[in-house]
């Protein structure tokens, strides 16, 4: 499978389903033929749960791509199901101050991917050892040269912590901002921050900046501020 799962939230059976969730939201757009941004989505789902559907279309295919460049598309495919069948569940809770959803949802998903922090480090050390691993066709362009380069970044990555590799890889991968990172993994945005420095120290210590990774290790300058919890994306 090269994106994802045809599988959105039974919004018919679960309409009843308890409300409970908070989080944050992202771009405006139109979803169902119904224009507004992700928190009138999520409050208008309430009433109506088939709306919930326009909420997955416009990211599923970001949060499996993110799973996938973790996991692996199998892996992805139920990461991805999994975080709005709980986003459906918990929306009731959302707080709409958030416009924005992709901070909440990224959230969900880092979450659920940390349950499987095992096989990702079992990976990851497989790729650095033998230049090839299941995971990493998610990574690259199926270029041998790509998989070439992602051998000695996969070491680095495996040496993190759980919490230094979430947050390094949702603003390398994710393209999240730091004030994003903070409130999709509830953590103060100081802590992102130090753990970012942590994580690309580290990394640069095990090779030399791979490109895929050159803005996110970048420290010649200071960090990107991101959006704040209530500012929309452009």
């Amino acid at each position: 499978m090269t994106g994802p799962p045809p599988v959105r939230p039974d919004t018919e059976h679960e309409g009843g389903a308890e409300h409970e969730g908070a989080g944050e939201d992202e771009g405006a757009g139109e979803d169902e033929g119904r224009a507004g941004d992700d928190a009138d989505v999520i409050t208008q789902s309430l009433d109506e749960p088939e709306l919930f559907a326009g909420l997955y279309d416009r990211h599923a295919p970001d949060i499996h791509r993110y799973a996938a460049r973790r996991l692996g598309e199998g892996a992805a495919d139920d990461i991805t199901a999994e975080t709005f069948l709980i986003a459906f569940r918990t929306r009731g809770r959302y707080d709409t101050a958030h416009r924005l959803a992709r901070p909440w949802l990224y959230g969900i998903a880092a979450n659920l991917i940390g349950k499987h922090r095992r096989t990702e480090v079992r990976a990851l050390k497989a790729l650095a050892r033998t230049g090839h691993d299941p995971v990493a066709a998610s990574w690259s362009d199926r270029s041998d040269d790509r998989l070439t380069v992602q051998a000695p970044l996969a070491g680095a990555l495996a040496s993190l912590s759980p919490g230094d590799r979430h947050v390094l890889l949702l603003v390398a991968w994710a393209d999240l901002g730091y004030q994003e990172v903070a409130d999709a993994l509830r953590i103060p945005l100081g802590t992102v921050r130090s753990r970012l420095n942590r994580a690309r120290r580290k990394v640069r210590e095990s090779l030399n900046t791979d490109p895929a990774f050159t803005s996110a290790l970048d420290t010649s300058s200071p960090p990107p501020p991101g959006p704040s919890p209530s500012q929309s994306r452009s």
